[in-house]
């Protein structure tokens, strides 16, 4: 049995859906043990997601941040958790929509994701700081 865990450590970037596959396997538990398992990934802060989605053409992580400014707009009349600047409350409730973690499957030592699969980091607010990603390796030699 394999269990091990690393904290992955991404650099600042700017509000949008951003690409991190290749960031996330360069960081996280040697995978090329594993024959069979899952790699869990928690983001640790409130204000951005994780989601699997498009690897492939970059029209899709725009269409993306502009569905969610529409969906979960800036300055909304009610919202009372302002004091941190107008991105900052849309930003916890698009982290909540798309949520904190993914679980992925392993299959003979790399992810078991489709071809046109990638991991993003959804960073949610204007001028965030670098994020932490908690990622936890467990499955079968």
């Amino acid at each position: 049995m394999i269990w091990d865990q690393a904290t992955i450590e991404l650099s600042p970037m700017p509000r949008g859906f951003h690409l991190v596959t290749d960031d996330v396997l360069a960081q996280a538990p040697d995978l090329t043990c594993c024959e069979v398992g899952l790699l869990h990934l928690f983001i640790q802060h409130t204000s951005a997601s994780l989601a699997v989605n498009e690897n492939a053409d970059p029209d899709v992580r725009g269409d993306l941040e502009r569905h969610f400014n529409v969906m979960v707009p800036e300055n909304a009349p009610h919202y009372a958790h302002v004091m941190e600047g107008p991105d900052d409350m849309p930003a916890h409730i698009k982290s909540i929509l798309i949520g904190p973690s993914l679980t992925l499957p392993i299959h003979r030592g790399r992810l078991a994701l489709g071809i046109w699969q990638g991991i993003y980091l959804c960073e949610h607010r204007d001028s965030a700081g670098g994020r932490r990603i908690v990622a936890t390796l467990q499955g079968r030699r």
